[in-house]
């Protein structure tokens, strides 16, 4: 029996009304979760007040601070290895060494290194406790006489890790990409987690935007804003993802990212749940939800950590044809890193990661794009076709879009709170802008980028990191925002 008008009519105002339901509900369910990580966030902030004014005194080594190996793996990073190591060998810390790892680059970065540190070849023993690609040499600076630089096979970003990681003389270890610049006392800063609690395996520290800022001989010398529009978008987006994002989970231990970009390891933990791997995408996550899922199911104590002030300066995209490949390539680093460890959602003896984190991930950050997308869609769709009224479909978007710009305002308010890093008018009018587009606008395009990443990874299709093309941030003043 086939349904009248009236009757189809009523189907369909049915199926949007559960829509709409499902949508809110969603949507609310996502704002309730970052609502609670920026209250968990402000309040760590404020407890921990006190320790960053005594921090930004001049500081001492105690002598009591773990030796670390800085592991720099480099693949076509000519633009930008010769100021990122310049920068890393005057860091203020009493013992370490640099690993910089030349993955098979096609360009001239280990040229650069050899003339910029006068590199000659250094028959050092070399131990095999990760596989890796072949080394092809091993080169020291006569000069600085704790550089190390390893020539290897082309065999990506985790097995070059695993390379430096090989080669690594201390304790713990940092890993550090190639285009980022260390503020003097970020390792300093780092550490201390490890020297209040030996359950400490993991720590990461703050990724900030390098674009516009004054950079001479690898050290940062004044904060400035980018004049790219997307530079000064991921300066809000970054601000929200570290200061509320993984401050939040990290009094949980339930911490599941540390950056690429600046994370230090315990270099038995890592060896022991074996390096880095090389059939991911996101080859930093995943080493943290193994970490996680390593010493839940054996019942170890273990924390992992993240340190706010410690700062590593990085560079962002300034296309759009950067930030889609980047975006994507990191959507399916997450599901790969959260499908390869699924034993953790809601096992026994997962905790806080399994229970709340883990699905909190999926459902937010994994399935989050084809949810919010297809929401935007169908409940458009449905107000232009007169399925919902106009206070249903103004209640969707002030959960969408309002609650978003509310979540990125408490981000620059607890920059305020705590670092005060932009502290020109100017600045803080340019990330009210920025905040404001991101919201409408950029977080919609990159949900777009995200789910063509989701759709990537259902696929099966063979990942690839592909190319960013670097600015260089030792010329990021020539785009400094002079005003």
């Amino acid at each position: 029996m086939t349904q009248g008008p009236a009757e189809l009519h009523w189907s369909l105002a049915a199926l949007v009304t559960a829509l709409q339901w499902l949508f809110l509900g969603y949507f609310a369910l996502m704002n309730l979760v970052y609502v609670a990580l920026d209250l968990i966030a402000l309040r760590v902030i404020g407890r921990d007040a006190a320790a960053r004014t005594l921090a930004s005194l001049p500081q001492y080594s105690t002598g009591l601070e773990p030796a670390i190996s800085l592991l720099v793996p480099a693949y076509n990073e000519a633009a930008t290895i010769a100021a990122s190591v310049h920068s890393m060998l005057q860091l203020d810390y009493p013992e370490f060494e640099i690993v910089v790892v030349n993955d098979g680059s096609r360009d001239t970065t280990l040229q650069v290194l050899m003339r910029e540190f006068g590199l000659v070849p250094f028959p050092q023993a070399y131990r095999i406790a990760v596989p890796v690609k072949e080394v092809q040499g091993v080169y020291r600076s006569p000069q600085h006489h704790n550089l190390l630089v390893i020539d290897k096979a082309n065999g990506g970003k985790a097995d070059a890790l695993n390379a430096g990681l090989n080669a690594a003389r201390h304790p713990l270890f940092c890993a550090v990409d190639a285009d980022s610049i260390l503020q003097r006392d970020s390792l300093q800063r780092v550490v201390r987690p490890f020297l209040q609690d030996a359950r400490v395996v993991a720590a990461g520290g703050t990724i900030r935007i390098a674009n516009g800022c004054r950079i001479s001989h690898g050290f940062l010398e004044r904060i400035g804003m980018p004049r790219n529009l997307l530079a000064r978008i991921q300066i809000v987006e970054y601000l929200r993802a570290f200061l509320f994002g993984r401050l939040g989970w990290s009094p949980l231990n339930a911490m599941l990212i540390i950056s690429g970009a600046f994370g230090v390891f315990r270099r038995d933990a890592v060896i022991e749940v074996g390096g880095y791997r090389h059939d991911t995408i996101g080859e930093d996550m995943e080493l943290v939800v193994r970490l996680h899922a390593h010493y839940r199911m054996q019942r170890r104590p273990y924390r992992i950590v993240y340190v706010a002030d410690p700062i590593c300066w990085t560079e962002a995209p300034e296309s759009l044809k950067v930030l889609r490949n980047q975006r994507v390539r990191w959507q399916r680093g997450l599901m790969e890193s959260l499908w390869a460890h699924r034993r953790l959602l809601f096992h026994p003896r997962s905790g806080a990661v399994g229970w709340i984190a883990y699905p909190a991930m999926l459902l937010i950050e994994g399935l989050g794009p084809a949810i919010e997308l297809l929401g935007y869609l169908l409940m458009g769709a449905a107000f232009a076709f007169g399925l919902v009224s106009w206070q249903a479909f103004a209640a969707f978007m002030l959960l969408a879009l309002g609650l978003g710009l509310m979540l990125s305002a408490s981000a620059l308010l607890l920059e305020e709170m705590s670092f005060h890093l932009y502290p020109s008018w100017r600045h803080l009018g340019a990330l009210v802008g920025a905040m404001l587009l991101e919201n409408l606008g950029y977080r919609q395009l990159t949900a777009w980028w995200r789910l063509r990443g989701l759709a990537l990874w259902l696929a099966r299709r063979k990942a690839q990191w592909g190319e960013m093309r670097r600015l260089g941030v030792a010329r990021a003043s020539r785009q400094q925002d002079t005003r």
